[in-house]
């Protein structure tokens, strides 16, 4: 129920001699008797047994001297009150579960409060629920570790006391506002979320196409069906037409091109695939993207890399402007190779890098095929705890297991190495970077989802050269003598640059054009599913 349609049946309740305005507008003046009330042994006891869980709480009505936020009969408690309920009457809009419910709970425990301990009560649940609102719309509803082992992004905490206090302003509209994700991402997000339940609502983009191979030049019920679905989602302008023109061919291609997909503007299984997802469908993903949106820190840097792995694209940001993007490569569908989601700060590049072997690639795949032949993989070394090369002649392969295998495997640097000419470090216990690679074949494909696990660009010499920017007056010339020199070379980055390693099927990209892309390692299903079972409702599917 809105909350406008309750204003008119609220009341002034007397308590004793206290008046306490339930209206959530309408001023009353205070008098001597309502000071009295709420300083009361009562209200503070009340207070004290309520925020006891909750030290932070607790600690800001100690740290006021239990003086009331939300409960006093002046204009300006009211209008707090207002503030909040509002908030929490429009928290469906930000895709968190709908809270009309809870704020009618708590209009009813205002309207049936009959002492100052029940006023007290009433203070603590006002000021809970400022708390979990604010903690649910500032980092997310949910803790992304519990949902999936990739996604080992930290949630921010909330200063619950500074949020409270933060709410004795003479603007509580505006502060409870101030409390949404201010991100130019979230607000596109949001209008993209009013749009998709506007389709909804009109029925959706029409029949679906059936799945075939369609280009220029066929005709047919086929075609059809794909124009009426294109010009449906805006792709293209109305025609009687059941031909494949180039116009038809222009709009797959934007179509492609806006969804992550080969862009030859052929409309094949996949690209119709893509086609026949639902309003619904990409309502879920623009949902999930609002939730990861609040889970990484509104604080990116000024200057910072954006790691998009469902888009398979590496981006330099400077003050909110892509100033350099390039293709990348993911870790690998397996349960040892996704790419982990989480944040950093990228200090230093190193030019001409060895490749020291992850313990984990050297006893699952190197042991087996040295025990067949001691010589695999020869233009790697195998070097003993003091960094001794081992001669592979002198070494009994087969006696060793996985757990007992006393060595390391390094590869010099080369232009086969397997990191390429230069790696991007930002130390983390995931042991994830950016790095070159000689594989450059798998750049071209739609789906590039083929490492162990770190991040391979494909245009790495034009990355460092953006990133020397900075610190050089000629960063290419720079990076070209210091790869031309052959010997391993640690550059440090005179300022550190933060990376955000993210995943987001959904997004809003530099120029306001919606952007959906293939849920390549199943995240956002599970995200999904756990925001369903925390009370997120798609329009007219609430219970």
């Amino acid at each position: 129920m809105p909350m406008t349609r309750l204003l008119p049946d609220l009341k002034f309740l007397q308590i004793g001699g206290l008046a306490l305005a339930l209206g959530l507008t309408a001023p009353i003046a205070a008098t001597a008797q309502d000071s009295a009330a709420v300083s009361s042994a009562g209200f503070r006891q009340a207070i004290a047994e309520m925020a006891w869980e909750d030290e932070a709480v607790a600690g800001f009505y100690r740290s006021n001297g239990f003086q009331p936020l939300w409960t006093g009969a002046d204009a300006a408690a009211a209008q707090r009150r207002s503030a909040l309920l509002q908030a929490l009457s429009e928290a469906a809009h930000h895709g968190l579960p709908d809270m009309t419910a809870q704020a009618n709970a708590l209009l009813d425990q205002m309207r049936n409060v009959q002492s100052t301990r029940d006023l007290g009560e009433v203070e603590v649940a006002l000021s809970r629920a400022l708390v979990d609102y604010a903690r649910d719309i500032q980092t997310g509803l949910l803790v992304p570790s519990r949902i999936d082992e990739g996604m080992v992004r930290k949630k921010r905490k909330i200063d619950s006391a500074a949020l409270l206090a933060g709410m004795e302003t003479d603007r509580p509209f505006a502060y409870m506002q101030s409390l949404v994700p201010q991100s130019q991402q979230y607000r596109a997000l949001m209008r993209e979320k009013l749009r998709l339940e506007a389709t909804m609502t009109a029925g959706g983009w029409g029949q679906s196409v059936p799945e075939s191979k369609l280009e220029v030049g066929a005709k047919g019920a086929k075609v059809v069906a794909l124009r009426n679905r294109l010009v449906a989602m805006g792709y293209l302008g109305r025609s009687l037409s059941n031909e494949f023109d180039d116009k038809l061919q222009d709009a797959v291609r934007q179509f492609q091109e806006d969804h992550g997909l080969n862009v030859d503007g052929v409309a094949g299984t996949g690209t119709i695939r893509e086609i026949n997802r639902t309003a619904e469908d990409r309502l879920k993903s623009v949902l999930v993207a609002m939730e990861r949106e609040r889970w990484l820190t509104p604080e990116r840097g000024e200057r910072h890399v954006l790691v998009n792995q469902t888009d398979f694209t590496a981006k330099i940001v400077d003050q909110g402007e892509v100033t350099f993007v390039t293709r990348s490569v993911i870790g690998k569908h397996t349960s040892d190779r996704r790419t982990p989601e989480f944040s950093d700060t990228m200090e230093h590049m190193v030019i001409n890098p060895s490749w020291y072997v992850p313990r984990s690639i050297v006893t699952k795949e190197y042991l087996p095929k040295l025990k067949n032949n001691p010589h695999a993989h020869s233009y790697i070394e195998i070097t003993d705890n003091r960094g001794r090369v081992v001669n592979r002649d002198a070494v009994d392969f087969t006696q060793f297991t996985a757990r007992s295998f006393p060595f390391a495997m390094r590869q010099p640097p080369s232009s086969r190495n397997a990191l390429g000419l230069v790696k991007f470090m930002f130390p983390n216990k995931y042991n994830i970077y950016l790095h070159d690679t000689p594989a450059k074949n798998l750049f071209s494909r739609e789906v590039r989802a083929y490492s162990h696990g770190c991040i391979r660009l494909a245009q790495p010499f034009e990355f460092a050269y953006a990133l020397l920017a900075k610190q050089s007056e000629d960063p290419k010339a720079f990076f070209d003598r210091t790869l031309n020199s052959g010997r391993e070379t640690k550059v440090n980055l005179e300022k550190n640059v933060p990376v955000h390693i993210i995943y987001r099927t959904a997004f809003i990209d530099e120029t306001g054009t919606p952007q959906f892309r293939r849920d390549v390692y199943g995240r956002d299903a599970k995200v999904w599913e756990a925001l369903e079972r925390a009370g997120v409702a798609l329009p007219g599917f609430q219970s």
